[in-house]
């Protein structure tokens, strides 16, 4: 128990230090996540020659759901010895400071995405409400189709003046996990993916991104890259091992119905098709073109799915419930107002 305290103390000394890039998220490179290759959206601005770049590379809601689930954790397990306590204090700040970050700007549904639309730019003090400087052009069309009056989800990046518009399943099933969502937003996240069925999960489970990088995207953005073409590999392909995810998700928001339901439709093909690594097509419908088959992830995701829609009290071993002592962090002035 010594050696993985301090082993805790080195990791957390190092991902709690201070930087110059955008506190209290943490940053991550391209590749750094289940996303591995390049897959940034680029999008025209004001009808412009210039393009405006956001993806994978910043801080993309699957590192910061997991970032922050780990600092859950290892608060729970920090022995308050020494430089323990003082650390479990720098953990509570930067627990506080994230969820409010992630809750209040990643969050996204019908009304935010119409606050959206009709921001203004280039504000300034502490008045602006267009805090991050989105320039509302920069949104893609097919948000505006995309998101109905019922449902939201978080969106995969915010950097300044860019976000990232599109779905991730990751981030958002470990966002309800870990309880950085709210209540209401992991019960928006549900009646999304309910309302986008056919988008998001097909027939066969599960859209890892939505929606996919083509033509002109996938070729500039890619580089041609042949494992990424449209609804394929990480490019919007489906991949059945996160269904122990979902399922997770589905049960910890009271949606086991969903589960179940996503759980049948793996279980017609997954096992004939001999277990693949993911599936291509918008739908889901086709067996990926370079997928390996009997993969183990894609086997014990499906088992610990059916293990948990049968026992729902196995949930409590890789979900954490809602933090009632976080609150809304003080935010003072700058001391040159």
């Amino acid at each position: 128990m010594p050696e993985v305290q301090r082993r805790m103390k080195l990791i957390l000394n190092l991902c709690l230090s201070d930087g110059f890039d955008t506190f209290p998220t943490l940053l991550c490179a391209a590749g750094c996540s289940m996303i591995d290759r390049r897959m940034v959206i680029r999008s025209v601005i004001l009808n412009l020659s210039f393009h405006s770049s956001v993806g994978i590379y910043g801080y993309p809601i699957e590192i910061q759901a997991l970032f922050y689930f780990a600092l859950r954790c290892s608060r729970q397990m920090m022995k308050p010895e020494r430089d323990g306590k003082e650390l479990i204090e720098r953990i509570n700040k930067r627990i506080t400071a994230l969820s409010y970050l992630i809750q209040k700007y990643y969050r996204l549904d019908f009304t935010q995405l119409n606050n959206i639309y009709r921001y203004k730019t280039e504000e300034y003090s502490h008045t602006a409400v267009n805090k991050f400087n989105v320039i509302p052009k920069s949104i893609p069309n097919w948000v505006f189709d995309f998101m109905p009056l019922r449902g939201g989800y978080l969106i995969g990046n915010v950097i300044p003046a860019r976000m990232d518009f599109r779905w991730f399943l990751v981030g958002n099933c470990i966002s309800i996990l870990s309880s950085l969502a709210t209540p209401a937003q992991a019960t928006a996240i549900m009646d999304l993916i309910e309302e986008r069925w056919e988008d998001l999960i097909g027939e066969m489970p599960l859209k890892i991104v939505y929606p996919a990088l083509e033509g002109h995207d996938w070729r500039t953005v890619t580089g041609f890259d042949p494992k990424n073409t449209r609804w394929s590999y990480h490019n919007g392909g489906t991949w059945p091992a996160l269904i122990w995810l979902f399922t997770a998700a589905c049960i910890k928001t009271g949606r086991p119905q969903i589960a179940k339901r996503a759980i049948e439709l793996t279980e017609q093909r997954l096992p004939k098709n001999g277990w693949p690594e993911y599936y291509d097509g918008k739908a889901g419908r086709y067996v990926g073109k370079q997928t390996r088959k009997y993969q183990t992830w894609s086997i014990s995701g499906y088992l610990v799915a059916k293990l948990m829609i049968e026992n729902p009290a196995n949930l409590p071993i890789i979900s954490l419930e809602e933090d009632k002592r976080i609150s809304k962090p003080k935010l003072t002035r700058s001391i040159s107002f």
